[in-house]
């Protein structure tokens, strides 16, 4: 028995969105910068759920996975607009292409020097799109290869330390001599802090609701269109990778109209975060704590091999060490924080190659990390 039953829908919403709500919370203050508002939604969701105060299983939960999730995915990637995307990142999204084979020659690596259990090709295919794209990317993956709560659970929760202590080497590398040596960079830090705080500011979003409805009635087209081809051609397990594909379709087809809309991309996250506040209170802690450790050793040697070979590949072909680290920001850790990194060093002109490469990693993640899962599935 728990606190709150199973068949309380309004408590254990409530529950969920605030749960959101801090994590959205921690993102915005300092206390998110050493940490992600992720672990804290996870976390908090799973000590409710571990001391009966949440169950374990409800209804709403699986609203939030069924419904909301697929919602979410066409309002993150309205604005992958794949000719933009390419014309303004320049030698950026080149070194994108070379850190998402990084990522992929990291997680192959990594899935024959350890011992995952049959959990592997699982794992290897969802932190895969994690690593290139993003938390959407890793959602979307793990439903393809139809994952469970549990072992969703921990992956994301290895991969969010993981994701932290990739942040802190992407932000160290500049200041490193012997690498600023071996891979120069002709960007230096001389931004004020003035037009750091105006550039900071450009991208604040307005919440206008003529955007947002027309945006979400799009996003149950695109679902509903996914759903009839997917059942149609028996392959219902990839709903997620059908609306990706009709989306990224809508985008480019439409840039101009969906690059004008405002709000769906926050709307987008917030149903991200309620998930993953489900996700956490779906999650025994027990069955958790066995298996966390493996993954981060897995996460951490993936995002090693990602960094020496981006790094050396970079030294080679003479890329600047500033765009070789906005690269592997954006698919590492994603457009946003990686964008700014690029205002922080004062890297005014790379933070739209940021902004750009990162969505591309929206676009193309889930597919790879899928092929990826299928392929270590089937030989091995």
């Amino acid at each position: 028995m728990t606190l709150i039953a199973a068949n309380d829908i309004f408590s254990l919403g409530a529950i969920l969105i605030g749960l959101a709500w801090v994590g959205f919370y921690v993102d915005r203050h300092p206390i998110g910068r050493k940490t992600s508002g992720v672990i804290w939604v996870l976390g908090c969701a799973m000590l409710l759920s571990n001391f009966n105060v949440i169950p374990f299983q409800a209804l709403t939960y699986d609203f939030v996975g069924g419904s909301l999730v697929p919602l979410a995915v066409p309002l993150l990637l309205f604005k992958a607009d794949l000719r933009r995307i390419f014309r303004d990142s320049g030698m950026v999204m080149v070194t994108f292409l070379i850190a998402s084979m990084a990522t992929v020659a990291g997680a192959v690596l990594g899935y024959y020097l350890l011992d995952l259990g049959e959990i592997g090709p699982k794992v290897a295919g969802v932190y895969t799109g994690g690593y290139i794209g993003g938390a959407v990317n890793f959602l979307a993956v793990s439903e393809a290869v139809q994952m469970t709560e549990t072992e969703f659970s921990v992956s994301i929760s290895a991969s969010s330390v993981v994701s932290m202590i990739a942040l802190m080497m992407l932000i160290a590398i500049p200041s490193v001599r012997w690498l600023v040596d071996k891979v120069p960079s002709s960007f230096l830090d001389e931004l004020s802090e003035q037009e750091k705080s105006d550039l900071a500011n450009t991208a604040a979003p307005r919440l206008l609701l003529t955007h947002v409805t027309g945006a979400v009635a799009l996003s149950f087209i695109i679902c509903a269109a996914a759903q009839m081809m997917s059942n149609a051609l028996g392959m219902s397990n990839y709903n997620i990778l059908f609306i990706t594909l009709i989306t990224l379709v809508v985008a480019n087809l439409m840039p101009k109209l969906m690059d004008s809309l405002e709000g769906e991309f926050e709307l987008g996250m917030l149903f991200m975060y309620i998930f993953f506040a489900a996700v956490g209170a779906g999650t025994n802690a027990t069955e958790f704590i066995g298996s966390a450790f493996i993954l981060f050793v897995y996460g951490m040697t993936i995002i090693l091999v990602h960094l020496i070979l981006v790094l050396l590949i970079a030294r080679l072909m003479k890329v600047d060490l500033a765009e070789a680290v906005v690269a592997s920001g954006a698919a590492l850790v994603g457009p946003t924080v990686t964008a700014a990194i690029a205002i922080s060093r004062g890297w005014r002109t790379l933070v739209t190659p940021a902004i750009m490469c990162g969505i591309f990693g929206y676009a193309i993640a889930t597919f790879i990390g899928v092929a990826l899962s299928k392929l270590l599935a089937g030989g091995g």
